[in-house]
């Protein structure tokens, strides 16, 4: 089973504008803890990017490697960038992070498709 992580992130994207319907406050709250987390600072924007990566690896999470891999594809990273904090992320999740961050090189191959 391949997964198709444009589609994932379409679907959650869609999901997400319901929730922001439905909780407005809870959903705007997260968007804004996002937009501070992820703002360059001490480390870049793309830097906190790759981090976001190897913690959707870890915790087994096919939205945030989708979203994450399509932000950093928008920040310029290299499919050899992400291949590294894939590494790095099954280093220290085990066998099951590996076969997350196959599917972060899966993601970055599809949203590089012309």
């Amino acid at each position: 089973m391949s997964k198709d992580f444009k589609q994932i992130t379409r679907d959650i994207s869609a999901y997400t504008a319901e929730m922001r319907k439905l909780t407005p406050d809870a959903v705007n709250g997260f968007y804004a803890l996002a937009k501070g987390a992820t703002a360059d600072g001490a480390l870049s924007k793309k830097t906190k990017e790759l981090i976001a990566l190897g913690i959707g690896i870890t915790q087994r999470c096919d939205g945030c490697i989708g979203f994450h891999v399509k932000a950093l594809k928008d920040l310029g990273a290299t499919r050899e960038e992400i291949a590294e904090v894939a590494a790095m992320a099954t280093y220290m999740g085990g066998g099951p992070a590996m076969m997350y961050a196959a599917d972060a090189l899966r993601a970055w191959d599809q949203f590089n498709e012309a």
